[in-house]
């Protein structure tokens, strides 16, 4: 029996430390989204490796409505899709009601549909720091431990 693997098989999938990675032609794809629709605005950022992109737009009900456009528009605007994710990374407050909430739907979904793990963040769980970045999200949930696939949002009132 070879050790080769079949040259037909160009994708795979793999399980490593809880992070999917998604194998396709020899490139490691570990491209995380992060979401912050909480605050005044609706803010959006890709992270790929060795580099970050971002897009704000107005926290209105129109946008909320169309956030999966939004959401695909910015990723496809980076030549990316939303398979070519990992990891997402949502603002569950505390903040906007109705932003909370279609952001946390949204995730949901995806996380439904295409089993990409969510992190629901707040800023208060990163405990001491003063500045925040987005960038900096992914790492502040290892570090914070924020659990993953669990929502717990906090509202405004």
């Amino acid at each position: 029996m070879s050790d080769k693997i079949p040259l037909s098989f160009e994708k795979y999938l793999l399980l490593f430390s809880s992070e999917l990675i998604l194998v396709e032609n020899n490139i490691i794809h570990m491209n995380k989204l992060i979401i912050d629709a909480a605050r005044d605005e609706i803010f959006l950022m890709v992270i790929i490796p060795n580099d970050y992109y971002y897009i704000i737009h107005d926290n209105t009900k129109a946008n909320f409505e169309k956030m999966v456009i939004l959401i695909n528009d910015f990723l496809n605007s980076k030549d990316l899709k939303i398979n070519n994710i990992s990891k997402i990374y949502v603002n569950r407050g505390p903040g906007s009601f109705a932003g909370i909430r279609n952001s946390l739907s949204i995730v949901k979904a995806i996380h439904l549909a295409m089993r990409i793990d969510y992190y629901c963040y707040s800023m208060g769980d990163f405990e001491g720091l003063k500045k925040i970045e987005y960038k900096n999200i992914p790492n502040l949930c290892d570090k914070f431990k924020v659990k993953k696939n669990l929502i717990n949002p906090i509202y405004i009132s």
